[in-house]
């Protein structure tokens, strides 16, 4: 494993930078190494001057030494410890502060920061630290260890390295050639944790987009396969792990191993049993140990460190602006894998003739029933309408029901906006229409069927879904323009574009034809193309869920206006007040109180209404309401009743 020319410069540069901890740590790391310099001898001695020469008190004494170099090995272990940690954790602050300086900047710069940002800050750097304290101790420990058991080897006996040495060489050779590839492997597994997190992370983004778009089956089968390349690439590093074992017994049992055979014959030439057996000390308790811990610490620790070092150093490169290009693996468009999987929607969604959503049903009302309201058509139910009835949905089975027994009626060519609290269910009414969530009890039916039971180019085909975080992919800007109509001409588009008021951002990328990279949009960009591509949609029924909360109020009204002259049904979830000024009928959502019916209508029942649209008189009483007789259904009189209480 090479650690590559820049790596052993981050990794040096936390010891150079405080040499006065680095040389306390190496004097506590000698004393440390008392035990493994000394043991061998007082073993040979014990048995030489003690056992064997029948004088055991004198061995005990000599071991009863060795027992106390292992407690001054104990004391120098414990002084090493919060030296290590002072070298250890500025490193890990300087991490930190590399990953968060590089997503910030990649912020500012208006590129993408994904999920693997926030894999690196937490689980990278983390390794990174872990693994980094591991080393130093690892390495310290064999150097240390290994050192002192050769060097009492050279004063016991030095015949006896040449049975230890070429044997630990070895072992330590073919487990460097062995790193190499650990060390690919090792890199493999992060890169696929980082891609299962971008993968994940997107798709938890944009799920309601997924669903609207019909792409659940691309999206599972893009997050499964980089799922199954995780547990490939985990697979391939474990499968490398036992070969560890084999360096082991080269380095550290084969040395055992040629003593014990050569031991009859070191008799012979004059070495004492005392000698032997201080050898085999040697081996056994501090050679053995260094080895395996180095092999255990490099094989585990060390390639998990430069792995993940090189992971961060790629991705925020020393000496370049901080997260100026993105690393390995980093997703180049938002949202492309629900793209490629929806071709069937497409072509179903162009299928839909602009006709058949063309009649408007202009003379509707408003009226509260039970805990609900309900606009209703004065004629027959139409084949685009949209109906809920008797709906409950709450977040869970122990959750408070955001609706209980909601009925609601949007007449085909209807105009309403929602407004109430944050958090209130606005999103959520949204979802149940659009087929993204499904009610606990009750119908929801989009022109007489339930949008849950409907295949996704089914229903792409009858609404149109644009949320909040706006769904734009890298290509053109007729490839995302037309994605729900890829038959519209150029002169449709271009007629598209003018309507919604996003001409001057066409023309600024470079007309229909240039290519976009979604990152280099802003969100009220990336909100106008969407827009766009929800009017051009033969889609009858239109949903905003706060789609122009990114548009400056000139630009959110033109956009509104053109989809209230656009045939079908619209329903908005009004980010500002002005939304529900500009529709036809208006619902507000205040807790267990539904309110429904026009402007006028709705300002004198709800003082919440009144609240958000500012209309007190100056005495306190409420304004009459104002009669907009352009709109017959202002004629048709609301009745509201007292909703039931949610239990």
């Amino acid at each position: 494993m090479r650690a590559g020319p820049r790596m052993l410069p981050l990794l040096v540069a936390p010891l150079r930078a405080r040499p006065g901890r680095l040389l306390a740590l190496v004097l506590w790391s000698l004393v440390e190494a008392v035990p493994a310099l000394l043991a061998g001898q007082l073993v040979a001695r014990a048995v030489d001057d003690g056992f064997a020469a029948d004088r055991p008190l004198t061995g005990l004494a000599w071991l009863a030494l060795m027992g106390l170099g292992v407690f001054a090995g104990a004391w120098g272990t414990r002084q090493a410890y919060p030296l290590l940690a002072a070298v250890v954790e500025p490193f890990r602050d300087d991490l930190v502060r590399t990953v968060a300086e590089g997503s910030l900047r990649e912020a500012v710069a208006g590129r993408t920061v994904d999920a693997s940002g926030v894999s690196r800050l937490t689980l990278q750097v983390e390794m990174v630290r872990e693994a980094y304290a591991g080393v130093l101790m690892v390495v310290r420990g064999f150097l240390l260890t290994v050192g002192g058991a050769l060097l009492g080897m050279v004063f016991l006996a030095p015949l006896i390295l040449l049975l230890v040495v070429p044997p630990l060489l070895a072992g330590l050779g073919l487990f460097v050639m062995l790193l190499r590839r650990m060390a690919g492997a090792q890199r493999d597994a992060i890169v696929a944790d980082e891609r299962v997190a971008e993968a994940a992370g997107a798709a938890t983004a944009a799920d309601r987009d997924i669903v609207a778009c019909g792409a659940e089956d691309g999206v599972r089968a893009d997050l499964v396969a980089h799922i199954d390349a995780q547990a490939a690439a985990a697979r391939r590093l474990a499968t490398l792990m036992p070969a560890r074992v084999l360096c082991l017994a080269v380095a550290g049992w084969l040395p055992l191993l040629l003593l014990l055979v050569a031991a009859p014959g070191l008799r012979a030439g004059g070495l004492s049993a005392g000698a032997v057996l201080g050898a085999a000390t040697y081996v056994t308790g501090g050679l053995q140990p260094a080895v395996r811990s180095l092999i255990q610490g490099l094989g585990g620790s060390g390639l998990r460190l430069v792995v993940a070092l090189r992971r961060i150093h790629e991705a925020y490169p020393p000496g370049s602006a901080v997260g100026g290009r993105r690393g390995p693996g980093s997703p180049r468009t938002t949202g492309s894998s629900a793209r490629d999987a929806e071709p069937a929607a497409v072509a179903c969604a162009g299928d839909v003739e602009p006709s058949a959503v063309a009649s408007v049903s202009a003379s509707a009302s408003v009226s509260a029933s039970g805990t609900a309201c309900a606009i209703e058509s004065t004629g027959v139910a139409s084949a685009h309408d949209v109906e809920l009835t008797a709906v409950t949905f709450a977040y869970g089975p122990q959750a408070d029901p955001v609706f209980r027994d909601l009925d609601l009626t949007l007449p085909e060519g209807g105009h309403l906006a929602v407004v109430g609290p944050s958090g209130i269910g606005k999103s959520t009414l949204a979802g149940l229409i659009g087929g993204t969530l499904e009610p606990d009890s009750g119908l929801v039916r989009l022109g007489g069927r339930p949008p849950g039971t409907l295949p996704p180019a089914e229903l792409s085909a009858l609404r149109v879904f644009v949320p909040q975080e706006a769904y734009v992919f890298t290509g053109d800007v007729a490839e995302n323009l037309r994605y729900l109509r890829p038959d519209a001409s150029d002169e449709e588009v271009v007629s598209a574009v003018d309507a919604v008021g996003a001409g001057p951002l066409v023309a600024r990328l470079g007309g229909i034809g240039a290519v976009i990279d979604p990152a280099a949009l802003s969100s009220g960009e990336r909100q106008q193309i969407a827009l766009v591509r929800a009017y051009l949609s033969p889609a009858p029924l239109v949903l905003l869920d706060e789609a122009t909360c990114h548009l400056d109020p000139g630009a959110e009204a033109r956009a509104e206006e053109a989809f209230a002259r656009r045939p079908g049904s619209l329903l908005v979830i009004a980010h500002r007040i002005s939304s529900a000024l500009r529709a036809r009928h208006v619902l507000v959502l205040d807790g267990d109180r539904v309110v429904s019916g026009t402007h006028g209508e709705v300002l004198e029942q709800s003082a919440l209404y009144r609240d958000l649209v500012g209309h007190w008189s100056e005495d306190g009483r409420v304004p009459q309401a104002r009669r907009d007789e352009a709109d017959p259904a202002a004629d048709r009189r609301v009745r509201a009743t007292p909703p039931r209480s949610r239990s």
